[in-house]
């Protein structure tokens, strides 16, 4: 037996043990906005001192949920991908318990519209996946029991449309597209590098912009005006 190569049930009861601990979970999902912070700022967030943080922080590298990037005397933390953001979405929801009847208590800017990592998430998010599925753009499929996409035909001419390189996207190494169970809403948005790549034609097109102290997005008039005219959705 590989020594090196854990069973699977140990290597999540790991990864589980490591985000189980209130303080790291609030440094987890402090970094789920997509920016990196310094040990000393995540230590306000998880409510401990500096040097406790250190320890956090390590253990989280550790388990290779986040990762660091060194730049001088400063060390900056950052979650290690999407794929863990996913995951913390995903628990947001499981957090969440069962309900009869699902009533969004997230405050109102971040339900309708917010980062989840590197891609866009709440009420618009949702619809967009909405919109996407019923104009046929998205082909549904499955990898290892996770809901994932592929373009058909007129998907391609339509995000082609948008100037977003589906080939560069392709080769990337991560998911083309998957649905990402959005924690506000109890319903899909588009995540993986298709997700990320529409989030950045929306900024860099001003029909969003980023808020700069939170996860918020902030849908402009011209936003508005383009989600209506080219994919039918009403903000």
């Amino acid at each position: 037996m590989n020594v090196e190569s854990p069973h699977p049930d140990v290597a999540v009861s790991r990864i589980a043990a490591a985000i189980g601990e209130p303080a790291r979970a609030r440094i987890l999902y402090c970094l789920l906005d997509g920016h990196a912070r310094t040990s000393t700022e995540l230590s306000v967030v998880a409510e401990v001192s500096p040097s406790t943080a250190s320890v956090h922080l390590n253990r989280l590298t550790e388990s290779r949920l986040v990762k660091v990037l060194v730049q001088g005397k400063h060390h900056f933390y950052s979650l290690e991908g999407p794929d863990v953001a996913t995951t913390l979405e995903g628990l947001s929801v499981l957090a969440g318990g069962p309900r009869q009847k699902f009533e969004p208590r997230t405050p109102s800017r971040l339900r309708a519209a917010r980062t989840c990592y590197d891609h866009m998430a709440g009420t618009v998010a949702v619809s967009l996946h909405d919109r996407f599925k019923a104009l046929k753009w998205l082909s549904a499929g499955s990898i290892d029991g996770s809901s994932v996409y592929d373009l058909t035909a007129a998907g391609m001419t339509a995000f082609e449309g948008l100037d977003i390189d589906i080939e560069a996207l392709r080769g990337l190494r991560r998911r083309f597209a998957c649905a990402c169970l959005d924690w506000s809403e109890r319903r899909p948005h588009v995540g993986g590098a298709l997700g990320a790549a529409f989030l950045k034609v929306a900024l860099k097109r001003k029909w969003v912009i980023q808020d700069l102290d939170s996860r918020a997005l902030d849908v402009t008039s011209l936003g508005q005006r383009e989600m209506r005219n080219r994919f039918g959705i009403h903000i």
